[in-house]
């Protein structure tokens, strides 16, 4: 353990629980009030958060074992590498989710209250975790099926274990071009349905133009996604320099292209939303600062929420009397 390493991994470490913490302070935020907690777009900005906090906690419980050297049974390295692996899946394919909400909010608003239920949103995020979970999934199984006795033995926690086939490759990159881009695709759509309604003189500008910066926010976290893929490339790139070199270079890359952009995803997301912004500084400062009423967005989610139930009830009414 030379200085250099104790600095290395002190930073990583120190990196990673700063961003879980204030990710655990947003998820109490989101939590903390009933107009998120009954909103799909809140609903779905939770899950995000949930899922890169076991992202983040995977992610360097398997960098502390690489950089220590720390040999596990493979059964629980298999159960790390499957919720590490599942949940960078999940994240494009939550921003894809994220954004046909606003689509639908924006192109089809007097639907927006049945299409975007909270029983319905969570039926999307089972979607999203069977879809994230499928490749990693088939490794393990295809895993128990050609040599059983791997989950019983002991070594350095990798993925290139679970890799009995050359075909497994090949559909692990087949998986992650599918998702990624099927999220590309579907955010394109979204932006171009939305800029194209914001044009139309019965839409509402103000909440057409809101939406069509949201869904490019999600574009530019889905480039912070895409960047994890880069590391394997300057890997190669890197590989030619001298060892010494090499190894800064190595570290340099790992903070900008797989640590910050996956930290900073969330904070980016969350501190944008002026509804959401002072709930979360005033958990953040434990309840030092005042909160501020909710904004717009919020007050009209509970307004559309509201309207829903009126015109349910008078159907129902309607319907008894009708009897």
């Amino acid at each position: 353990m030379t200085d250099d390493r104790i600095l290395k991994v002190s930073l990583v470490v120190a990196t990673y629980s700063i961003f879980i913490y204030w990710n655990c302070v947003m998820l109490v935020a989101v939590r903390s009030k009933a107009a998120f907690r009954e909103t799909s777009r809140y609903i779905l900005f939770a899950h995000m958060l949930f899922n890169d906090i076991l992202h983040l906690v995977t992610s360097v419980v398997l960098y502390l074992f690489s950089f220590f050297y720390v040999e596990i049974i493979q059964a629980l390295c298999s159960f790390l590498t499957l919720i590490s692996t599942t949940t960078f899946i999940n994240e494009p394919l939550n921003l894809a989710v994220m954004s046909l909400e606003r689509y639908v909010a924006v192109c089809f608003p007097l639907r927006h209250g049945e299409l975007s239920t909270p029983e319905k949103t969570f039926y999307a995020l089972v979607v999203i975790w069977v879809l994230g979970s499928a490749n990693i999934l088939t490794d393990i199984l295809t895993a128990a099926v050609v040599q059983p006795s791997l989950f019983l033995l002991s070594g350095l926690c990798t993925r290139e274990q679970l890799i009995r086939k050359s075909w497994q490759r090949d559909m692990e990159v087949a998986f992650s071009v599918l998702y990624f881009t099927l999220v590309a695709v579907v955010l394109l759509f979204t932006y171009v349905s939305i800029t194209r309604e914001a044009r139309s003189a019965s839409t509402d500008r103000t909440s057409a133009q809101k939406a069509m910066r949201t869904v490019m926010l999600h574009a530019f976290q889905l480039c912070l996604s895409l960047m994890s893929f880069l590391f394997n490339l300057f890997e190669v790139l890197l590989s030619s320099l001298p060892l010494d070199v090499f190894v800064q270079l190595r570290f340099v890359t790992y903070v900008a292209v797989l640590l910050l952009p996956r930290c900073l995803s969330p904070l980016i997301y969350g501190m944008r939303d002026q509804s959401f912004r002072p709930v979360f500084m005033y958990h953040f400062s434990c309840g030092t600062r005042s909160v501020k009423p909710a904004g717009p967005s919020v007050l009209s989610s509970m307004k559309e929420n509201h309207v829903q139930k009126l015109v349910q009830g008078k159907n129902f009414t309607l319907s008894f009397r009708f009897k």
